[in-house]
């Protein structure tokens, strides 16, 4: 049996980047596997019947340090007991037909703890379910090659390239999982971008335009404001708190009274809401809250703008359809560019400023900490100043 050496902590662990066997420690035989690609797996390298084996434990870090230690002395009690693990695996995997939609179940089932939102994990089965299983589903893991996965991408590689590169992505990890489960033989895994599939397709930013969104000129927008407050209706209050926020509207939606502090006129929105993952603080300005005053309040509903389900937000399309209601083909989202335009050509406020307003990042995480205080009270300024302009043009001047 090999010799047992320094035990590696966690720590040690997550900064082992150079390419090669690294023993762990604490269990015999036990390595973290490190490979040129940058993965990193379990090994656990020992005897059977006087052989010397190897035996994969799966990656890391889907794999914790504790989890491989504990498979290891599982594995080496198994082996002691005169029992091969090996041959175990080869006669489980010969009775379990591990096609490529089973492996993908599987690895959905095994990480959607780790994901954000059960909307992520629709994303995940509505992709491949649309353009994968038909084409690969049933075929066996181990057989999937990059010809298969270009007759999947390809034809939409131009036309739908934003989600074709989510779909090669998903695939790629996909079939990363199955060569970690043993379910298909570790190798270049035909889904990987560089080195690969980079050779027959364009970059994506070669053939993709950048989405815009259709925005409301500027000149259009107070008009617009004064017709959206006589609409009735939550959605139409709520599409007017998105404007008056310059917020995402699925924030809104997701919007709840818990998270508004009416006093110090702030809403502060989670990070599970937030397309940074990280909390924003909202300003809210005079309009917004004579909005949020004016709103309906059931005692036992705690969102801001209630769906027509009890207990359930406002549906995605809700904002939109009031739009196409009032004969727009503009898109909610598409009053974050008109703000935007708004602050570059008819105030001067500074770039960061605006920036912040609209949640995006602005230098390094240490910056926008450091302004985080100053930019908060320039954004309540210019928040108050954007609602006055819905108003009226003549209320707004320029900060």
């Amino acid at each position: 049996m090999p010799k047992s050496a320094r035990a590696l902590g966690a720590l040690d662990i997550k900064r082992l980047h150079k390419p090669g066997l690294h023993s762990v420690g604490t269990v015999a035989g036990l390595c973290l596997q490190v490979k040129d690609t940058g993965a990193r797996s379990w090994i656990l390298r020992t005897t059977i019947a006087a052989r010397r084996v190897e035996m994969g434990l799966g990656g890391y870090p889907s794999v914790t340090l504790a989890q491989a230690i504990e498979q290891a002395r599982a594995t080496l009690q198994v082996i002691r007991n005169g029992t091969d693990p090996l041959a175990d695996r080869r006669e489980k995997r010969a009775t379990v037909e591990w096609t490529f939609q089973r492996t993908a179940e599987a690895y959905i089932a095994a990480h959607k703890a780790g994901w954000k939102s059960d909307k992520h994990r629709a994303q995940w089965e509505s992709t491949l379910a649309a353009y994968v299983h038909p084409k690969i589903g049933p075929k066996h893991v181990r057989d999937v090659t990059k010809s298969d996965v270009l007759a999947i991408i390809e034809p939409h590689w131009s036309s739908k390239n934003e989600t074709m590169v989510r779909v090669r992505s998903r695939i790629e990890l996909i079939l990363s999982y199955a060569m970690q489960r043993e379910y298909r033989p570790e190798g270049l895994n035909p889904a990987r971008w560089r080195g690969n599939l980079d050779s027959a397709l364009p970059k994506p930013s070669k053939v993709a335009e950048v989405e815009h969104f259709e925005a409301l000129p500027i000149d259009d927008m107070p008009g617009f404001m004064q017709r959206l407050r006589s609409a009735s209706g939550m959605s139409a209050r709520a599409l007017e708190f998105s404007i008056l926020t310059v917020s995402r509207t699925g924030s809104v939606r997701a919007a709840t009274w818990s998270e508004v502090d009416m006093d110090k006129r702030i809403w502060t929105i989670p990070k599970e809401h937030m397309k940074s993952g990280r909390p924003h603080r909202v300003p809210l300005s005079d309009e917004a809250i004579a909005l949020l005053n004016a709103l309906p309040r059931a005692a036992q509903d705690e969102f801001v703008f209630p769906g027509a389900k009890k207990e359930r937000p406002l549906s995605d399309m809700s904002l939109t359809a009031v739009m196409r209601r009032m004969k727009l083909t503009a898109v909610p989202h598409g009053f974050r560019s008109t703000f935007s335009d708004w602050c570059a050509e008819r105030t001067s406020t500074p770039a960061e400023v605006r920036e912040m307003a609209l949640a995006h990042a602005i230098g390094d995480e240490t910056e926008a900490a450091y302004r985080r205080g100053d930019l908060f009270d320039k954004r309540r300024e210019l928040m108050q100043l954007w609602a006055k302009f819905g108003r009226s043009p003549e209320l707004a001047k320029t900060p």
